[in-house]
């Protein structure tokens, strides 16, 4: 019997910008699996990581809110611990709805979404460093139960970056019970999803229900050297100027070498993605299927000097998001603002279950817009990074032409901003050369974002002022009438 509701694959790659695919002939990467699946799908083309760090993403995906709601402003790792940055067990994640509404539910991969234990150190990937020198421990073990949010089928791992030694936890397996493969961990993951898929014994999930998988992998997140030789090949004889031929990269950042193994990753990536939508194809189930690609947050690759993401230029900013559902949604490139939150009311949505989105969610349910064409009036995304211990933070908004933010040194005080044309400048070369009525119009655009997130800003009076200090005179009224609508106690 065919199910009435839809299965969902969601495949997403860690540290893979929205450039680094092949359709979108910017960076020079070979990807044919995903470039025929973009034909066959919706792009968005301002999809976000609107805090672009793993955690962060991660939480915002499965919750449906930002950082400040959901508590996950950082990445899940032992210095960040003391601030209870993990996903809650009780957070309602869209994992949680859809296991309540029949499906069975397989995560495989990277989940970082848990904080690390001292306890388990032995049995996880261990110190990154000297403990007693500053080290760190990243890796965390997800122990069965509410922790993992409705998956019944576990194949997982907290972080561990040896992509060439990847180990992992399954189903019930306690902490000492891990599994250790020797196989570069994107092959492997793979082979564990058709397997998943396939489910030839029935032991992976109920054939009678429809079935949500999430497939993490870890790369092309660094290290990027850790990726295999076949994949090298194809880029080794590409001169440089072609591997960095972003105009915004500072070529003393980065070394050619970096770039082609970054490259040679998400290639990697691509065939075994292919392998997934062979097998989606060979049992029949690409009509009643919700296949998604997508990123965590991108990679700066040397762009504005810089190496890694947590930033608000384009190349962290910006993800993939590559969306099929072969009997409803008609192939095409939109490029409406997509915020990370808005997955989980969407999807949600295009399965049915809009009823059961909760009513906190900060996201919005743009599946009318995916099935229907029309274009959604929200034409912004948020920007943040409040990390507990990153010297400044910063909080902006992306609209389709600009990006806003507003910077507060931790130690000083100090306030400043920063304003792209990403029309007229797209590598964002220049910094503020708009008119000041722009700066009004999207300090107004901040402070509503600030208000939708509840955001503690709002009760920073420097923030505020500052924010004033922005407009215009024609604005200050407008400015002022929000204020007092969302802070009646604001002079």
């Amino acid at each position: 019997m065919k199910n009435k509701l839809p299965n969902i694959i969601i495949v997403m790659a860690d540290e893979l910008r929205s450039q680094a695919v092949g359709f979108t002939k910017t960076d020079p990467v070979y990807s044919p699996n995903i470039d025929e699946f973009a034909k066959e799908s919706i792009t968005l083309t301002n999809a976000l990581s609107n805090c672009p760090i793993c955690s962060p993403a991660r939480a915002m995906l499965f919750s449906g809110k930002y950082p400040i709601s959901n508590g996950v402003v950082d990445n899940c790792y032992s210095k960040t611990k003391e601030f209870g940055i993990e996903l809650k067990e009780e957070e309602v994640c869209f994992s949680d709805i859809l296991s309540e509404s029949g499906y069975s539910l397989g995560y495989i991969g990277k989940y970082h979404l848990d904080s690390p234990d001292e306890k388990h150190v032995e049995f996880t990937e261990g110190w990154r460093g000297d403990p007693l020198n500053g080290g760190t421990l990243w890796d965390a073990y997800t122990p069965p139960g509410k922790r993992r949010h409705g998956f019944d089928f576990w194949y997982s791992y907290g972080c561990c970056d040896n992509h060439f030694t990847p180990h992992y936890w399954k189903n019930e397996a306690k902490v000492d019970q891990r599994i250790d493969i020797q196989q570069w961990s994107v092959e492997h993951e793979t082979d564990v999803a058709i397997e998943y898929i396939k489910n030839t014994d029935g032991s992976f999930r109920d054939s009678n229900n429809p079935f949500f998988l999430c497939v993490s992998h870890n790369p092309p997140h660094m290290p990027f050297e850790l990726v295999p030789e076949k994949y090298k090949k194809l880029y080794k004889d590409i001169p440089r100027e072609k591997l960095l031929n972003r105009s915004n990269v500072d070529q003393k950042t980065i070394n050619a070498d970096t770039a082609r193994n970054y490259f040679s990753a998400i290639t990697g990536v691509d065939e075994n993605f292919g392998r997934l939508l062979d097998v989606i194809n060979e049992q029949g189930l690409e009509d009643n299927t919700i296949v998604i690609f997508m990123s965590d947050h991108g990679e700066m690759l040397g762009s504005h000097g810089r190496m890694g993401k947590n930033s608000w230029y384009n190349e962290s900013l910006l993800i993939p998001f590559i969306i099929s559902w072969k009997s409803k949604l008609v192939p095409r490139e939109e490029d409406w603002i997509f915020n990370m939150p808005d997955i989980m009311p969407t999807i949600l949505g295009l399965v049915g279950l809009e009823d059961k989105i909760p009513k906190n969610v900060e996201g919005v349910n743009k599946s009318s817009f995916l099935i229907g064409k029309k274009k959604p009036d929200t034409h912004s995304g948020f920007y943040i990074s409040s990390q507990p211990f990153f010297p400044e933070i910063r909080k902006g908004v992306k609209t389709d032409k600009y990006t806003f933010v507003v910077i507060k040194e931790k130690l000083s005080g100090k306030l400043t901003y920063v304003l792209h044309d990403n029309i007229t400048d797209s590598y964002q070369l220049k910094d503020d050369t708009n008119p000041s009525n722009i700066k009004s119009e999207l300090s107004i655009l901040l402070l509503e974002w600030l208000s939708l997130t509840n955001d503690p800003w709002l009760e920073d009076k420097d923030v505020m002022a500052y924010l004033k200090g922005l407009q215009s005179s024609n604005f200050v009224k407008g400015f002022k009438s929000i204020l007092m609508k969302m802070r009646p106690n604001f002079t």
